[in-house]
């Protein structure tokens, strides 16, 4: 794919939503950190769930804490892996408060010590929570830039690394929640939405959904 027609996918998709973002519900660094450790292998639907019980009882290291982990489980319950997840809540709130003053750290390096946290978390809390123009390489995006030939890649990292060069810098700080977003609801798994995609023609995936299926 040229570089003329990447940059018109992305026009449209900023058209299509000027002002994207994540679609967890957050209201400061460390709500969208547990809110994205809880989504892995989750719907952000069930993390909400969670969270808007979880969140207005403890909503920072020191009140998680003070929660204790058998009653975090408690308010995790419905989500997947919730036992893992919870354990590395509680030490990523220990880290926080001993080696960054209770705040979220604002590095890459930083954030992939936190237990839970991997890259792609680490890209979403860079980009969502402070403006960077990282791109966090999930399922839906791995597929929407290998599908449409965006940028064509046999792991996370191959497709994170050639969608951050290619992309034009004016698109490169939302590219991650159009991709996600457009993936989820349109370029879905198995069976894309061709007939009602706004890239359709600019996409060169060559077995794309027909208008009658």
């Amino acid at each position: 794919m040229n570089k003329e027609k990447r940059s018109a996918i992305y026009r449209r998709l900023q058209e299509r939503d000027p002002s994207p973002s994540t679609e967890l519900d957050w209201v400061d660094p460390f709500e969208l950190l547990v809110a994205v450790v809880l989504s892995a292998q989750a719907t952000d639907v069930s993390v909400n769930k969670a969270t808007a019980e979880l969140f207005p009882v403890a909503n920072t290291p020191e009140k998680i804490l003070r929660l204790g982990v058998a009653r975090l489980k408690r308010y995790i319950r419905t989500i997947g892996l919730f036992n893992s997840k919870a354990d590395n809540i509680i030490k990523t709130c220990r880290i926080l408060i001993e080696d960054h003053g209770g705040q979220v750290p604002r590095t890459r390096e930083a954030l992939e010590k936190l237990p839970g946290v991997g890259r792609k978390t680490a890209n979403v809390i860079l980009n969502t929570a402070f403006g960077e123009p990282t791109i966090a390489v999930d399922t839906h995006i791995f597929r929407v830039a290998n599908r449409t030939r965006m940028a064509k890649g046999k792991n996370p990292l191959e497709v994170e690394t050639r969608l951050t060069r290619l992309t034009p810098p004016e698109f490169r700080k939302d590219a991650h929640h159009w991709l996600i977003l457009h993936g989820r609801y349109v370029c879905k798994a198995r069976k894309p939405e061709c007939p009602r995609c706004v890239i359709a023609d600019l996409c060169e995936f060559p077995d794309k959904t027909p208008e009658d299926s």
